[in-house]
């Protein structure tokens, strides 16, 4: 502890009178008042001078306000040097649609300062990750993103709606988006855009590979299905084994945990597939994918074949979950019935944010939404989701006989009607991710002029 000023009484005087009364004389009233004031003044500017740089030393990131787009942020951390804006220098951040080039770098006494910069067109904020060194210099550079949003592209479609789900959609639906009948066809977010029977205007360029858009999900993030390296592909990046365990019920599990309904401690084996593609394929375009939006895994149990009762799910009890029972009766959903079955990366604010990476698989009721169904009778080869493949979706059907206790999963056939099959077959893995919500686009949809993303 540095001490300041100290205060000296320089003499005092002590008198006993008669009437007792101690009277004390206060000697350099004047130098005392004058030491006080100048201390205090040497404290408030040594306080000072250690926060500031106590507090640009430790600080890892600095983000920088700017306040109806002028530069109006001044200290000596950070200068903004340069602002150049489709090749024009300015003095004012850009309003709109602009990306941060990769040209943009700041210095530290004329070296490279090796920061990350960040730029939200929204938030009108400028990031610099680590931030350590006071003088740090920037030099920003910026290009227009032309492009269109979601909401500008829903415009562009004819909105209808579906009630009936008994049926299968084969119709050619180019020009078309089916929307939320009512709250019962939102999902967990909100209102649900979403393809049916056979649009010829859903495909997205994105990452090098061709995708078709299943929906618009209730947060306005754009959920995608794999179609290939070409846009007439299959949309399988390998065959898998849903899980290579296959004797108990916890294996219907996109992740499970033995002895737990909804557990997710252990990535099943087509998890695993999906992950290594992610990391090989994707992982240089996540400023692109959304980690929000979650995969449904609904292992609502039940040991009724009609309603859910929330009985089994573990061990070899003879279990019917959430998917199946509502297939049953024609009756799908968008809604994740439990958060523990909603898989989210670790990023998310909602769901289990068990996820490595935000990717996963199309639901059952995904694909009843876009125009398949349940049986052997229910074959549709004339919509979007029709691959002539088998692949599997990540929606549990059931755990029991015939051929023998199993864990069932449902999954889309060659013919294109779901069907039932035990976790330990191997089919094709056609992987799902979300695109952010404030993604531009290109581009009309079609196979030759695909939405293509704006990067």
């Amino acid at each position: 502890m540095i001490t300041i000023f100290n205060v000296f009484i320089n003499e005092v005087e002590l008198h006993k009178k008669e009437s007792k009364f101690m009277k004390f004389e206060i000697l350099k009233k004047d130098n005392l008042k004058r030491n006080i004031i100048i201390g205090g003044c040497v404290v408030l500017i040594i306080s000072a001078v250690i926060l500031n740089f106590s507090s640009a030393r430790y600080r890892s990131t600095a983000s920088v306000p700017i306040v109806d787009s002028e530069v109006n942020y001044v200290r000596p951390d950070l200068n903004i040097v340069a602002i150049v804006v489709d090749g024009v220098s300015t003095n004012t951040m850009p309003e709109g649609n602009y990306k941060l080039l990769d040209t943009s770098y700041c210095t530290i006494n004329g070296e490279d300062a090796n920061v990350t910069l960040s730029w939200d067109q929204t938030t009108q904020m400028l990031t610099v990750t680590p931030f350590t060194t006071r003088g740090t210099k920037c030099y920003l550079y910026f290009d227009e993103l032309i492009g269109f949003t979601i909401s500008q592209m829903l415009a562009g479609y004819t909105k209808s709606t579906r009630t009936d789900f008994s049926t299968t959609v084969t119709s050619t639906t180019t020009g078309a988006i089916y929307e939320s009948a009512d709250t019962t066809q939102y999902d967990n977010d909100g209102e649900v855009y979403y393809f049916a029977g056979n649009p010829t205007d859903n495909y997205v360029y994105f990452a090098g590979f061709y995708w078709r858009i299943i929906r618009i999900n209730g947060d306005e993030s754009i959920r995608l299905i794999y179609q290939g390296t070409t846009a007439d592909g299959n949309g399988q990046i390998t065959t898998s084994a849903y899980n290579s365990s296959s004797n108990i019920n916890e294996y219907v599990g996109f992740m499970y945990t033995v002895g737990s309904v909804h557990g997710s401690g252990t990535s099943s084996t087509i998890k695993e597939e999906l992950d290594k593609w992610y990391e090989d394929n994707l992982l240089s375009y996540e400023n692109n994918i959304d980690t929000n939006a979650g995969f449904c895994n609904d292992r609502t149990p039940s040991t009724s074949t009609s309603s859910s009762n929330g009985e089994g799910g573990t061990g070899t009890t003879w279990t019917y979950y959430g998917a199946y029972i509502r297939l049953e009766n024609d009756s799908p959903t968008f809604k994740c019935s439990n958060e523990s079955d909603l898989f989210t990366s670790l990023l998310s604010n909602k769901g289990n944010k068990s996820l490595k990476y935000p990717i996963g698989l199309i639901t059952a009721d995904e694909v009843v939404f876009a125009g398949g169904m349940l049986g052997v009778s229910n074959v549709n080869q004339s919509y979007y989701l029709y691959a002539g493949e088998d692949y599997w979706t990540m929606s549990p059907s059931y755990f029991g006989a015939p051929v023998s206790y199993a864990p069932f999963v449902i999954y889309v056939n060659s013919s294109g009607r779901l069907s039932l099959e035990s976790v330990y077959n191997v089919y094709s893995v056609r992987p799902v991710i979300n695109l952010k919500a404030n993604t531009l686009f290109t581009g009309s949809g079609t196979n030759s002029d695909p939405f293509t993303v704006v990067s």
